[in-house]
């Protein structure tokens, strides 16, 4: 035990030092168990420590506990018969959201009045009643009779002063702007021509055919680029792997399809023209050279890397292919569904509510811990604290 004192001293820095020695003249005379203790505080103090150990348990990860091979021959094969009802269970699951995905079909088709509506209020083809218009704010329950009169007047000077707008302007394009996943994706060449996006569609694929939901972007006509319509197709599977079949945890994209942009000579916002000096290595000319190279622009979404026949892609696409994955499956569950929420902040002031909450749940927890580390009798704050250059290491 000495040696192994003399150790992990040796690696710790001074101050790790001193605290030993601090601990070693406190505890001097009480039993091994206290020492022991003591000693398992100071060690697991040291980031070297630490960090063996944390390498040590990462290469535990994932490892097979060697139970299943000490099993009797008779059990396993039990087990094996627990395995196989569990692919036929992996089948039933399968099974369950193809029907799951036969009602987002149906329901689609009874939501859809319902969106075209929104999309005519949006783009001035269709100007609400004032009664679809009624809308009693939350902060409106409070004021007073004579306030809201005042209110009322304001607005109505404002709107007098400023010419009539049509429809909601920009409406789809604030609501890209306001959710970090999609404004991440928008450069400021983007902006000009989202401005033109009047509708956001989800159509899913016919009755017996494959899995799959297509995006359709409606625009209107515009300088950038002569489409109308611009398409994103996402392929799905709702099936076990034959290979493994129990890591099957509902539909999974397998493949998306873009559609092919019909840019206006000199916008399209997806490449960018760059020059680039050359210097003749004898002569010692200069030239230059102009080359067309790809751009960062949202636009890109609807170019995304092909899938091989193989399947095998390079670590790059799989990372686009992830995330436009992702970004299409937000896009027909939150954003088409509840796009006035977004427009307005509302959906993610509902988010971060969401966050909040979980936070302090976990502050309670750590409250209740420091509750009970006080309480206890042989609670010491100086053993559990940890000098901040030890955790700027780990």
């Amino acid at each position: 035990m000495a040696d192994i004192d003399n150790k992990d001293q040796a690696e710790m820095d001074p101050a790790d030092m001193e605290d030993v020695e601090e601990v070693e003249e406190e505890e001097t005379g009480e039993d091994e168990n206290s020492k022991a203790r003591q000693l398992t505080v100071q060690m697991m103090q040291n980031p070297q420590i630490l960090a063996a150990l944390q390498e040590r348990l990462d290469g535990l990860n994932g490892s097979p506990s060697g139970y299943m091979e000490s099993l009797p021959k008779v059990v396993k094969r039990r087990v094996n018969a627990l395995k196989n009802l569990q692919v036929k269970c992996a089948h039933i699951e399968a099974k369950f959201y193809e029907e799951v995905h036969e009602l987002e079909r149906k329901y689609a088709a009874l939501y859809q009045p319902l969106f075209d509506k929104r999309s005519d209020i949006v783009k001035a083809a269709y100007e609400p009643t004032d009664e679809e218009c009624e809308w009693k704010a939350d902060e409106e329950e409070e004021l007073t009779d004579e306030m809201k009169e005042k209110a009322k007047l304001e607005e109505e000077k404002k709107d007098e002063e400023k010419e009539d707008p049509k429809g909601i302007p920009e409406f789809w394009c604030t609501v890209f702007k306001n959710v970090d996943l999609l404004s991440d994706m928008l450069q400021e060449h983007d902006e000009p021509i989202l401005k033109h996006l009047q509708d956001i569609k989800v159509k899913f694929s016919d009755p017996g055919q494959p899995m799959s939901f297509t995006l359709e972007f409606d625009f209107e006509p515009n300088e950038f680029f002569t489409n109308t319509l611009l398409t994103k197709t996402y392929k799905m599977r709702s099936e076990p792997d034959e290979t493994d079949p129990f890591s099957f945890d509902g539909p999974e994209i397998m493949c998306c399809t873009g559609c092919t942009i019909d840019w206006t000579k000199g916008k399209n916002v997806t490449l960018k023209t760059i020059k680039k000096k050359q210097k003749h290595k004898g002569r010692g000319t200069v030239r230059t050279v102009t080359k067309t190279v790809p751009n960062d622009s949202f636009f890109n979404f609807f170019t995304p890397p092909e899938v091989p026949e193989s399947g095998e892609l390079d670590e790059d696409s799989e990372a686009v292919l992830a995330a436009d994955f992702e970004i299409g499956h937000f896009i027909r569950e939150r954003i088409v569904p509840r796009a006035v929420l977004y427009f307005t902040g509302e959906a993610i002031e509902d988010d971060d509510d969401d966050y909040d909450e979980e936070g302090e749940e976990a502050d309670d927890e750590e409250g209740e811990e420091e509750g009970e580390e006080e309480n206890d009798p042989d609670y010491d704050p100086k053993k559990d604290a940890v000098p901040p250059a030890e955790c700027k290491q780990q």
